[in-house]
């Protein structure tokens, strides 16, 4: 009985330390938490304020009334019904090509033992240092050449090709998870190389997957540059283009770019809160094992 008695008071000291560090760094990121989200509870805020309040009370101050009519006035003002939907599926779109283009060519790469799939990847890496933003000149060039501009497989061609570098790098950190041994068996068994990648290669790579989808998604659904480059006309522009609009020097309707931006916001967060595990999973692995 002393024996346990001495044996619980030491582990209680050995524990001490650690509950008090635990403490403190749930404390600091708390802090952090708070400090990160105060920009979105502002916008939040602002969304529902008439514009008097906007600049007449503080920006922490609660609405007199909540003014759902700022939602109804961004969905009049930036034609919603298109802006939304073009950039839901320029996202949707250049995601499913960059999964399954960044997924096979990372595999490749990772199983090919030549010289060609290590210049491949050299390749790739080299794509990563280069920002896309200093390649709008040739980038527009080639488009206007190849007509297309203006167009909807256009602008999809130019995410898939801005977002490949990256997508290949971070899909060939997560193939030292998959085991050999897997594939082998596979293709002993008569599978092909088809089969053996979307049935035994691709359901491995679900978080690996699930990370890419979600951070190629932020991308290109916040993208602002390519997209006013690319796109001119007023059917084919996308959300963040339009919401651009409501900032300009002659008139500024904060309220409304406020309430559009909340609803821009909602697509990604459903899509993040649906993959976080996944997302979560995949960045572990990668840190450990890439």
């Amino acid at each position: 009985m002393a024996v346990l008695k001495r044996k619980k008071k030491q582990d209680d000291i050995t524990a001490a330390p650690y509950t008090k560090a635990t403490f403190v760094t749930q404390i600091i990121m708390t802090i952090l938490a708070i400090l990160f989200l105060s920009p979105l509870a502002i916008i939040l805020n602002y969304s529902f304020k008439t514009k008097r309040e906007l600049y007449l009370n503080s920006p922490l101050s609660l609405p007199e009334a909540l003014q759902f009519g700022n939602y109804v006035k961004a969905f009049e003002k930036l034609n919603m019904q298109t802006t939304f939907l073009n950039t839901l599926f320029y996202t949707a779109a250049s995601v499913l090509i960059l999964a399954l283009l960044c997924g096979t060519t990372a595999w490749a790469i990772a199983r090919g033992k030549g010289k060609f799939f290590k210049f491949a990847y050299i390749y790739f890496i080299i794509g990563i240092l280069i920002p896309y933003q200093a390649l709008f000149l040739p980038i527009y060039t080639i488009g206007y050449k190849l007509n297309l501009t203006n167009t909807r497989h256009g602008i999809i061609f130019m995410y898939v090709a801005t977002g490949i570098s990256f997508g290949v790098f971070l899909m060939n950190s997560f193939m030292s998870t998959v085991p050999l041994e897997l594939e082998e068996s596979a293709r002993i068994d008569g599978c092909s190389v088809f089969r053996t990648y979307f049935s035994v290669v691709l359901p491995l790579l679900k978080p690996a997957m699930a990370t890419l989808i979600i951070m190629q998604s932020f991308q290109i659904w916040n993208d602002y540059l390519l997209a006013s480059l690319y796109v001119s006309k007023k059917q084919l522009k996308t959300l963040t283009v339009a919401i651009q609009s409501l900032f300009s020097a002659q008139t500024s309707d904060y309220t409304t770019a406020m309430a559009a931006i909340v609803i821009s916001v909602l697509p990604i967060a459903i899509l993040f809160l649906s993959l976080q595990k996944y997302f979560i999973k995949g960045m572990t692995v990668g840190a450990v094992k890439g």
